[in-house]
């Protein structure tokens, strides 16, 4: 669509009058390409070096990566705001029966009651160069894809080991922009010791729970807060009771008026993984095994789980967090199901790469180069949906069955300390012995025996129905392939669980790991099923290290070509790095005669918590908030109400969650937390009419706050005025 049709859009839609006004199919412009971005024309009204400057202090400054989310400091005292779903983890593990924070809340109203946040960390982008010529001047001259893919990493970890060496204040990690052609080093400074501050009432940070999830319209307060602490030195440190708050170099300014339909806004964030240039049999890949294949085992896992979590309400807390993380998946991926078969996404790719391949053939040079790339991609691509079954079974396995995943552990560390010499094992153990441990104490958190031995059956029942070219020989070992599989497996899961002693987490990590003499002489069943499983993943990877270099060569290709093709650069891919996004508040219609506005209310709330669905409860003192009208300065005046959430056509992914969303003076209005079901598929294709982004309104947080959990002292903090 041109420029002048989609001002005439923008004009229909919101009387918008930004004669600039652009919408970009990939939105997620790295900080490299901010440059590029016109910013000022498209309606942001603070000089663009604010946002991004890297010779001084922008708003960049106060993002931070936390916890596989984003967060921004909100004041000069290591203030953090982020969302509800972002600390769950963290919560769920300062929760136990009596102190049941992750249902009821936390509230820390003085820095000395604020919780440690186990397992989280933040991390802050300190700068970033382009490294693309050194990476890929080593391989130049290497033909063999696999080595050339394990030369690529070599070179990406060595890279980033000479930048710690130069600077040991860092974190340094090289990632890849565009798969097999571009390459940026980001340096990263990690606050170590993270605090819980306020959490919200489960029934607000979570309100519509799963019933909710991914749709609009949604009325979910999904905001926490969190401090950043450092050495009295100012320096990193890990937990102490002495550290000090961390003094970001930026700190977000909180505006309580929020936005308006149609209003400028933008997003800095840390967005996960996107796939959009990739070819058909990409998408056909994900459509017929990854997304499918995944939600379905997920879904058992959770049944599985709140089943079990009934027996007591400690089995509850502890297996929270893993039904959450495999809800969100589970329900993201069938949305990314039903939007590839509903614009028929395959079809589009298919059309796209049948272009392309013209393009080629019809040009000597290009033909000459890439004449062989589109049937290499297929050629690939069978081979690689010829062992997917048992490629993704591999994959899950691990994650899936916590004892196993204890298992991998306990072996790796034994197979480790046999192959070192005699005289070096004991150093050996001595320095490694407490990363085991606390690798293994992260697993049991999550671990309960009656749900490990379920999902493990479902497993193993599913690797006996496998094509005879997918077999695991674990299973196969165990069964015999015989008549009577189930019966066989039930036979194994019962003894091996009966005998062994990895369920018991005293004895793995008091006893078992004691020594190296205890760890060479303990065996059980688990562990040498897991031995076979790992030794058939070590058969198997040369072959699928083999793949993987081909596969990054082939789309470093079709990227180029698809660049000359279409005469234009492309905005990389989503990758964890930090990005920019842009857009309007703005509502749309995902089905005939129906049009979703841009803001929910308290209202909504109340609507929902009538149909007697346990997702739609909240706490009763909303009620009688609402029917005073005890807004405060927090209410939207047209709607004569708090605004909750809002829309917007921000391009968005994973890791999203947590973005700071900021109007046109880089201020903070709103929280990003989720997708409209049907922008599910944004991480395949994006497309303005049905790709719309979440937030919390940061009135509904203020008020929240405020007239529910009586934290006014936080608003103080972040400079709002009552």
């Amino acid at each position: 669509m041109n420029k002048k049709s989609l001002l005439i859009t923008s004009l229909l839609v919101g009387a918008v009058s930004l004669v600039g006004y652009n919408v970009r199919e990939e939105g997620m412009f790295p900080l490299s390409e901010i440059h590029k971005v016109d910013l000022k024309k498209a309606g942001l009204k603070i000089d663009q070096n604010e946002v991004y400057n890297p010779n001084g202090i922008s708003l960049v400054d106060a993002l931070v990566n936390v916890g596989g989310c984003t967060g921004s400091f909100v004041s000069d005292e290591g203030l953090i705001i982020t969302n509800h779903h972002c600390a769950f983890s963290a919560v769920q593990l300062a929760s136990t029966p009596e102190n049941d924070y992750l249902n009821n809340g936390f509230v820390a109203r003085t820095r000395e009651q604020e919780i440690e946040a186990k397992g989280l960390t933040c991390r802050i982008t300190d700068s970033y160069e382009d490294v693309s010529d050194r990476v890929l001047g080593a391989v130049a001259n290497v033909d063999d894809p696999a080595a050339r893919l394990q030369m690529i990493n070599n070179q990406m970890k060595n890279i980033a080991a000479e930048a710690e060496q130069k600077d040991p204040s860092i974190k340094a990690e090289v990632s890849e922009m565009f798969i097999g052609k571009t390459y940026v080093l980001f340096r990263y400074k990690t606050i170590q010791d993270v605090r819980l501050v306020y959490v919200p009432n489960r029934q607000i940070g979570e309100f519509g729970g799963e019933t909710d999830n991914w749709v609009w319209p949604r009325h979910t307060g999904d905001y926490s807060f969190m401090r950043a602490y450092v050495g009295k030195d100012g320096k990193p440190a890990k937990y102490s009771k002495d550290n000090v708050p961390f003094k970001p170099k930026k700190s977000l300014k909180v505006n309580p008026n929020g936005t308006n339909e149609e209003d400028f806004v933008f997003i800095l964030g840390y967005p996960g993984r996107t796939f959009r240039h990739r070819p058909a049999q990409f998408i056909e890949y994900q459509a017929n095994y990854v997304l499918p294949y995944t939600s379905e085992l997920y879904d058992f896992q959770n049944s599985t789980m709140e089943s079990v979590g009934k027996k007591s309400k400690a089995t509850e807390i502890k297996l929270a967090t893993r039904i959450k993380r495999n809800a969100n998946v589970m329900k993201n991926y069938r949305g990314k199901m039903a939007g590839i078969k509903g614009i028929d996404l395959v079809a589009q790719k298919k059309q796209e790469d049948a272009a392309l391949a013209q393009f080629i053939n019809e040009n000597v040079d290009m033909k000459a180069q890439y004449g062989n790339l589109m049937e290499n991609i297929d050629r690939l691509y069978q081979l690689i949906n010829g062992d997917a079954n048992r490629d993704l079974w591999l994959s899950q396995i691990y994650n899936s069955t916590s004892l196993l995943n204890v298992a991998k552990n306990i072996n790796s560390f034994k197979s480790a300390l046999n192959q070192q010499p005699a005289a070096q094992k004991q150093a050996f153990f001595d320095n490694n012995i407490a990363r085991v441990k606390q690798a293994l104490n992260n697993i049991y958190e999550a671990y309960d025996v009656d749900v490990d031995r379920k999902i493990l059956k479902r497993m193993m029942m599913d690797a006996v129905a496998f094509t005879p070219n997918q077999r695991v020989a674990a299973v196969d070992k165990i069964t015999n392939r015989g008549s009577n599989n189930e019966a066989m497996v039930d036979d194994y899961i019962n003894d091996a669980y009966g005998l062994t002693k990895l369920k018991d987490q005293n004895y793995v990590l008091n006893t078992l790991l004691k020594s190296s003499k205890s760890i060479s002489d303990y065996n059980d069943g688990l562990l040498l099923f897991e031995n076979d499983i790992a030794r058939q993943i070590a058969e198997l990877k040369p072959e699928k290290d083999r793949r993987d270099g081909i596969l990054n060569k082939l789309m470093g290709d079709y990227v180029n070509v698809k660049e000359k093709f279409l005469k234009k650069n492309f905005v990389p891919d989503a990758n964890s790095t930090l990005r920019l996004t842009y857009g309007y508040v703005r509502g749309y219609s995902p089905a005939d005669a129906t049009y979703m506005s841009p803001y929910t209310t308290i209202k909504g709330i109340l609507e929902k918590g009538a149909t007697g669905n346990p997702d739609f409860g909240y706490p009763s003192i909303i009620k009688q908030l609402w029917a005073n009208k005890d807004f405060g300065m927090f209410a939207k005046k047209e709607l004569n109400d708090v605004p909750v959430a809002f829309l917007y056509n921000m391009d968005t992914t994973g890791g999203n969650s947590g973005s700071p969303i900021m109007n046109a003076n880089g201020e903070l209005i709103g929280v990003n937390f989720d997708r409209a079901y049907g922008a599910t598929i944004n991480d395949y294709a994006w497309n303005e009419s049905y790709s719309r982004s979440i937030g919390v309104d940061i009135r509904y947080v203020l008020w929240a706050a405020s007239k529910i959990d009586k934290a006014d002292f936080l608003l103080q903090e972040m400079g709002v005025k009552l």
